[in-house]
């Protein structure tokens, strides 16, 4: 890049996110809903991690993950969820160069994590259902937390080249992001107005699909596997339990991914620019909002424990 390209790059100090432009009485309608969905989140998911730490019933592979899974849920709406929370009051709704982009990394880093963990747990229940027999010795509990903390420490890396090569582009005045938070399509939508970037624009693409992509198909693979042995189970109520275990999971996943394909498969491309905040919205608030219930209601076993938790049994 030119230095004249570098010296353009420093007239953005700031970026104004629009989030949802309305009435101030509908502005603070809006705040009022989303932060009780927010608490509820946080809520949910922190119902599921105490009830896995305390219930010892529960200290298998399957319901580390989910814990796991609940704790990232909650990092995830931190990500992006306060913020938001925030301008719905703000006049201004402006937010920093440099906290916008560790935004960004963090919001994408914990996507891509998510990513991770729901195929760690499309492969544990790929195991438990195809191949019990030989579950016990592959899926220990240390195999279980080796695969959590390359799902962790992963999905922090993979998004590291993007936001690299964001920092490195040429935001010349235009600074108005047409969402809630700082996401890659509008940020390469600014840049691209000041100087072409294909370069840039084809590698967001390329990396986002292929890990959007080659994780859902695993994880629908891996469940194809697995509903068809599901069928086979001679017990009906064998067939039950893991039936309602792993539609539970598919739930989960189709509503992830149905808006994440929607949403970056091909950033900055401009396509349905007044939907992108919706369906990040869909993804990123109410996808982990839902959840706890998706997992709770569908599971005895989490319905037996988080009963013991709120101490309703």
């Amino acid at each position: 890049m030119t230095s004249e390209a570098r010296n353009i790059s420093q007239t953005v100090s700031e970026f104004i996110l629009l989030g949802f432009p309305c009435h101030w009485e509908i502005q603070f309608l809006l705040f009022s809903i989303f932060f009780v969905t927010y608490i509820l989140t946080l809520l949910g998911n922190m119902a599921i991690m105490c009830a896995v730490h305390w219930d010892h019933r529960l200290h298998t592979p399957m319901y580390i993950l989910l814990a796991n899974f609940s704790f990232l849920e909650i990092c995830y709406v931190n990500s992006d969820v306060p913020n938001m929370l925030a301008n719905f009051l703000s006049q201004t709704k402006t937010i920093s160069f440099a906290r916008c982009l560790l935004q960004l990394y963090f919001f994408f880093s914990l996507g891509t994590t998510e990513c991770l963990f729901l195929s760690i747990m499309a492969y544990d229940r790929f195991l438990a259902i195809c191949h019990p027999l030989h579950y016990p010795m592959v899926m220990t509990i240390k195999f279980c937390c080796s695969l959590v903390i390359f799902c962790w420490v992963y999905g922090f890396l993979w998004f590291l080249i993007p936001v690299i090569l964001i920092t490195q582009l040429p935001f010349c005045g235009p600074n108005v992001i047409d969402d809630f938070l700082c996401d890659l399509g509008p940020l390469l939508a600014l840049a691209s107005a000041c100087v072409p970037i294909p370069g840039t624009v084809l590698i967001c693409g390329t990396m986002s699909s292929l890990l959007i992509f080659t994780t859902f198909f695993y994880i629908i693979g891996s469940y194809t596997l697995v509903l068809r042995a599901v069928v086979q189970v001679p017990s009906v109520a064998g067939r039950k339990k893991a039936f309602s275990t792993c539609s539970s999971h598919l739930a989960v996943v189709f509503l992830f991914y149905g808006s994440v394909m929607m949403t970056y498969v091909k950033p900055g491309s401009g396509q349905a620019e007044g939907m992108q905040k919706f369906t990040t919205l869909f993804y990123s608030v109410l996808t982990p909002f839902f959840n706890p219930m998706i997992y709770s209601l569908r599971n005895k076993e989490m319905k037996d424990a988080l009963k013991k938790v709120l101490g309703s049994s």
